[in-house]
């Protein structure tokens, strides 16, 4: 199992945490951001393919900002496939 970091860029989320395992997202921890909106994106998509988060995920829009936690997220996985 791999783990990865980020930092988001634009939303309150300061930093993502992702373990993967064979392509497979196994956990994800978000320092910072809403905490109900980001431990409710974490318990979802945990035992999904990558791919299924990026296509759910992708171009998600928080208020009037140009992304989200969700957003930066698949943007994050897309570079980690």
């Amino acid at each position: 199992m791999e783990k990865y970091e980020f930092v988001p860029k634009g939303v309150c989320c300061r930093k993502m945490v992702v373990s993967v395992d064979n392509g497979i997202v196994r956990d994800v921890e978000f320092i910072g951001g809403c905490p109900g909106n980001t431990l409710g994106i974490a318990s979802l998509i945990k035992g999904m393919k990558i791919e299924e988060v990026v296509s759910k995920l992708d171009g998600i829009k928080c208020g009037f900002k140009k992304t989200s936690c969700p957003n930066e997220l698949a943007k994050f996985l897309k570079d980690i496939k």
